[in-house]
């Protein structure tokens, strides 16, 4: 039987696979389709025979250059986004012939427009009401439209058969990942939430989805062996952190100051996490259907008013049995920031601890992150 930590290691030796792996792709003359964000349907680009990239926004780096066209008092996600972009340093951006936008949050939709400069970028408009038909109609004609766009970038056909078989892979894919989170559900988990989070960047950037998939189950399944059979690594008896918020990719450094802390982390409610990936689609209805009615309700702060975050948020704090919820907002993201009150407000009628935390890429705050942290996890 593997012990715990070697299969954390074998999997941290792959861990940067994925620029060379997208680079074989496109040599093989695969289509590869950039995205930013979880509301573009990867099931209608993979259902075109093409391959979607997430796109690099996770580095301080390319921010300067990004400065001298966009604002300063901007999301460093939005900055490092289009700072790769300008300096050609994201293999993903550099190999892919389209890249898909969408209609989030402001300063992207204008980023989007400055990005079509460099690459070709069509742009998704999405509806921001969940609870409204008119809303669910409006986001299934822009996935139709975005089929027609996908047909005539990779020349290929996208049948309802195919989206099914599209459907039915990426809910597979989820599947895997909503085992791996249920391990943080046990009394002592065998994981740190900055390996589970380690083993949901690894899942993002390994393209052979039945392959990844076979592979995550199997390690997920020795890892809960391994459990069962005594293996016992203290994690048990620290307090339970669900993690809120903005994309957490480009800052573990908050991951880290709540475990350095003594704290665990059980749980992502952001993008990458539970927000989206936990929810499957229906492979019963009409495919295009049941992906503009899932992803529709997708969690995000853009959606007003945003019942199924805080339903989630609910279900999540009692599901992970939670002490605390800390909120993690980007520097001027305004929608994630106006919203934390109302996150505040849920987490204290439950009677837990919440803590909000604003931060960028940058490494200059991680000590008073840390000691913000330090005595929000001493409190619990």
């Amino acid at each position: 039987m593997r012990k715990i930590e070697e299969i954390i290691e074998e999997m941290r030796s792959h861990a940067k696979d994925g620029p060379v792996l997208i680079k074989e792709i496109s040599e093989k003359g695969i289509p590869v389709v950039g995205t930013y964000c979880t509301f573009v349907p990867w099931e209608i680009i993979n259902a075109a025979g093409a391959v979607s990239a997430s796109l690099c926004a996770k580095s301080q780096k390319p921010i300067a250059a990004a400065e001298e066209h966009l604002p300063r008092a901007l999301c460093p996600l939005i900055k490092a986004s289009y700072g790769h972009a300008l300096l050609d340093t994201c293999p993903y951006f550099h190999f892919c012939g389209l890249v898909v936008g969408e209609t989030t949050c402001d300063g992207k939709k204008k980023m989007y427009e400055l990005l079509d400069k460099i690459k070709h970028v069509y742009t998704v408009q999405i509806p921001q009401r969940a609870d409204r038909p008119e809303d669910l109609a409006i986001l299934k004609d822009e996935f139709l439209k975005f089929r027609d766009e996908i047909e005539k970038f990779t020349g290929s056909k996208v049948t309802d058969e195919k989206l099914r078989r599209s459907i039915a892979l990426r809910n597979s894919e989820r599947r895997a990942l909503k085992s791996l989170w249920s391990l943080m559900e046990l009394d002592n988990p065998p994981l740190t939430g900055h390996e589970v989070w380690e083993f949901s960047e690894y899942m993002s950037t390994h393209f052979d989805k039945e392959a990844a998939v076979k592979w995550l189950n199997r390690q997920v399944a020795d890892i809960r062996a391994a459990a069962e059979a005594g293996e016992d690594r203290g994690l048990g008896k620290r307090p339970r952190v669900l993690v809120t918020g903005c994309p957490i990719s480009g800052v573990p450094k908050v991951i880290d100051a709540i475990e350095d802390a003594g704290a665990l982390v059980v749980c992502y409610e952001n993008c990458g996490g539970e927000k989206e990936l936990s929810f499957l689609a229906d492979e019963t209805k009409d495919p295009m259907d049941a992906l503009a009615e899932k992803y529709l309700n997708i969690g995000c702060s853009v959606m007003s008013p945003n019942k199924s975050r805080m339903d989630n948020l609910r279900h999540l704090i009692e599901k992970y049995r939670v002490s605390g919820v800390l909120d993690m907002e980007l520097t001027s993201c305004h929608t994630y920031a106006v919203e934390s009150d109302l996150v505040r407000s849920l987490v204290h009628d439950l009677g837990k601890s919440f803590i909000s935390v604003e931060t960028d890429f940058s490494e200059s705050d991680k000590e008073q992150l840390s000691t913000r942290i330090g005595a929000f996890v001493e409190m619990l």
